[in-house]
């Protein structure tokens, strides 16, 4: 999950295809488990909310093991936004090209994920109508997305990218308890959950300002990240190359 080489080690389609595959099943994840847990807890929002993260948390972390090999599992627009910017430094990040690629690939994921799991469950397949919005749902997206970059590449910079599943996994599923917004962070999954009108969704209208949060927030965490580790791409790069011959292998 942490910066992206460009020796071209994995073709550019097989990325896209990790990172397509990765968001749709991390937004089924999302919507399915949030489908299940309203309806085994229909009574009681805590719990459903509990069952909800714990679900979230531990997919996602799965998804990060099991992708990141192939694409770096971004799965997350600001993320691949944040990697060509840090890797621009010494050329390890993603190209421009390639990370709209990649976060046009994580929006289609995300709105297929959350259309699988409305058909597993049997949910129509509506827009959903859960407003949220209003200034301290944002300062949550905020929040939560600079925690979630700075967590990424803080990793990267100190050579433990293979900690980022579990560690984000673990943010992630923090981050739905301690901040006000539940913890989106991400574009992709935002737009994701517009189309399933169901616990975890959002509605149009509310859409937009997350998002905005979310670019917010992922400057602020890219700002840390400089502030804290200002050399973060020259390292992150270095530590790469220190991992060869296996590196091919193991990143993108």
């Amino acid at each position: 999950m942490p910066l992206t080489r460009r020796d071209g080690s994995v073709p550019l389609t097989r990325r896209l295809l990790a990172e397509l595959v990765g968001t749709l099943l991390l937004v089924t994840v999302v919507v399915g488990s949030g489908v299940a847990a309203q309806r085994l807890s229909p009574h009681d929002v805590g719990l459903q909310l509990l069952e909800n993260s714990v679900a979230t948390m531990l997919g996602l972390a799965v998804l990060i093991l099991a992708l990141g090999p192939v694409s770096g599992a971004h799965l997350n627009p600001v993320v691949s936004a944040a990697d060509w910017l840090l890797g621009r430094r010494a050329g390890a990040g993603l190209s421009g090209r390639d990370a709209a690629a990649y976060s046009l690939v994580q929006t289609v994921g995300g709105v297929a994920g959350a259309e699988l799991a409305n058909i597993m469950y049997a949910v129509p397949l509506h827009l959903s109508s859960h407003q949220r919005t209003g200034p301290h749902l944002w300062l949550g997206e905020i929040v939560a997305t600079a925690g979630l970059v700075g967590l990424i590449f803080a990793l990267a910079r100190t050579g433990r990218g293979a900690l980022a599943g579990p560690a984000v996994g673990a943010y992630i599923g923090a981050a739905y308890w301690f901040t006000s917004s539940t913890s989106f962070a991400n574009p992709a999954v935002t737009v994701g959950r517009l189309f399933s009108d169901t616990f975890s969704g959002i509605a149009a209208s509310s859409v937009a300002g997350f998002v905005v949060a979310q670019v917010i927030g992922a400057g602020v965490g890219l700002g840390l990240v400089c502030l804290l580790y200002p050399d973060a791409g020259v390292t992150a790069a270095e530590a790469r190359a220190s991992e060869a011959p296996t590196a091919a292998v193991e990143r993108p």
